[in-house]
């Protein structure tokens, strides 16, 4: 688990763990360019939150930026073709899809963002 302190509150947390997908939980046009196995291998990121005091600060998109350099840093020794999130509720995954994640049509709350997209974005954003 990670966890972001202000002082001695604690003001967001996450935790990763390694994940699977079913591949026909994907959108057709992805899982027809990817071999067929049952399961493909993803990372998710477990109940991403923070404080409600430390709403409108930037805490969330922090926490969420931090644990995907930490899934793109894994994911050069163990195989991560997607970042998966399971949103709370529509707030959760209205924030989850401004940050380029896809819902998944099987599970509305459950999104993913391919760990390429997210490389692409964080070498553009270092630029």
């Amino acid at each position: 688990m990670f966890v972001a302190v202000a002082g001695d509150q604690v003001v967001g947390f996450y935790s990763l763990s390694m994940f699977t997908l079913s591949l026909d939980t994907l959108p057709p046009a992805l899982a027809k360019k990817l071999p067929r196995y049952e399961a493909i291998p993803a990372a998710i990121i477990g109940r991403l939150a923070r404080a409600e005091s430390a709403r409108g600060t930037g805490l969330g998109d922090l926490l969420l930026a931090d644990a995907i350099k930490r899934i793109l840093a894994a994911s050069e020794t163990v195989a991560a073709y997607a970042i998966v999130v399971d949103a709370k509720d529509e707030r959760g995954k209205r924030f989850y899809e401004e940050h380029g994640f896809i819902a998944l049509a099987s599970r509305p709350r459950r999104l993913f963002l391919l760990t390429q997209t997210a490389a692409t974005a964080l070498d553009q954003a270092r630029r």
